[in-house]
């Protein structure tokens, strides 16, 4: 009987080579002096940073749902990395944890390399807007389990807090502000519905233009990093709520103690165009509860240093917190 290869089967070890000796440079473009070793051992290697009381490393593990199924749809591959990485360092930064170093899962049914490259550039431009170190990964190659072009991501992000830092609950009071920072678009929740309205309801093409921008390339733009924005507001940031699946109505209520809520005007929110597409087609509430309509952050500040933050971010007062909501109230 003829003897077979591992090839055979579907799973080429030379074009993973190939994938591992490509990324390099863009690898490598990431790491930060913390970094210990380089690409190719069995696990990343990261020191400590100094200068901490009582520091705690946090984590967080995330995907980019089916927004990834458009970028191959559309063989789009250069942005949807950023997204990976902003959808973990992002939470991070909601228990106050300075991002160090990220870790990718690359899973597909057939290894294209050069399609695979251009994800892991888009990582390693994440992870150098968020300040991370790329120290690891793993690519799985798995004929059988993925077809066709389809494939699959997963990243990983560390970071570092002070522990007296990391619960926030108790420094948010009743009267406190509520300052947006702006979305860049849909960021990477809530696809399958966009998937659904979009191209299975109104029969949209990727050609589709909305205010003067093809609808394909506004479905991809990358999720913000708003790991510079913290760092820099963060000596008056009380807590803060990244918008993500469940949208203001499910996120903001995470970091409000138990009797306090809040009350947001959403006529000071300015939708995107994308998002005043999708109003005659789905109702208010759902809206609001699967995007994030624009507000991609929300901080909750003191009174006091209201103008201070605004002065310092592009980002705008949606509303307070109030001993007299449960919850979150639009108004």
């Amino acid at each position: 009987m003829e003897k077979v290869s591992y090839k055979d089967s579907g799973v080429d070890i030379d074009a993973g080579n190939a994938f591992v000796e490509a990324i390099k440079p863009f690898v490598k473009s990431t790491f930060s002096s913390n970094v210990l070793g380089g690409i190719g051992s069995f696990a990343g290697a990261y020191e400590l940073p100094k200068g901490y009381k009582e520091p705690v490393l946090l984590a967080a593990t995330d995907g980019v749902g089916t927004k990834l199924k458009l970028a191959i749809e559309a063989k789009k591959f250069d942005t949807i990395g950023i997204d990976l990485v902003a959808m973990c360092v992002n939470d991070l930064i909601c228990n106050f944890a300075k991002p160090l170093f990220f870790l990718d899962y690359y899973a597909t049914g057939k290894l294209e390399v050069e399609d695979a490259t251009k994800v892991v550039k888009g990582i390693s431009k994440g992870c150098i807007e968020a300040g991370a170190s790329l120290i690891g990964g793993e690519t799985a190659e798995m004929p059988g389990m993925y077809h066709g072009e389809d494939f699959d991501l997963a990243g990983f992000a560390v970071g570092i807090a002070e522990k007296d830092e990391i619960n926030r609950l108790p420094h948010v009071k009743n009267g406190d502000i509520l300052i947006a920072l702006p979305s860049s678009g849909i960021h990477s929740n809530g696809y399958s519905l966009v998937r659904k309205l979009f191209f299975e309801k109104l029969k949209y093409s990727f050609d589709k233009e909305i205010d003067g921008k093809k609808i394909i390339d506004i479905l991809l733009t990358p999720t913000r990093i708003y790991v510079k924005d913290f760092l820099r507001l963060k000596k008056y940031i009380k807590a803060l709520a990244h918008i993500t699946g469940g949208g203001i109505i499910e996120n903001v209520p995470r970091v409000l103690p138990e009797n306090l809520g809040a009350k947001i005007d959403i006529l000071k929110i300015k939708p995107m165009p994308i998002f005043e597409e999708m109003k005659p087609h789905v109702d208010k509430n759902e809206l609001y509860r699967t995007f994030n309509m624009g507000v991609g952050l929300v901080l909750v500040v003191d009174k006091g240093d209201v103008s201070e933050v605004l002065a310092n971010c592009d980002g705008f007062i949606i509303g307070e917190v109030s001993s007299k909501i449960k919850g979150v109230e639009l108004v």
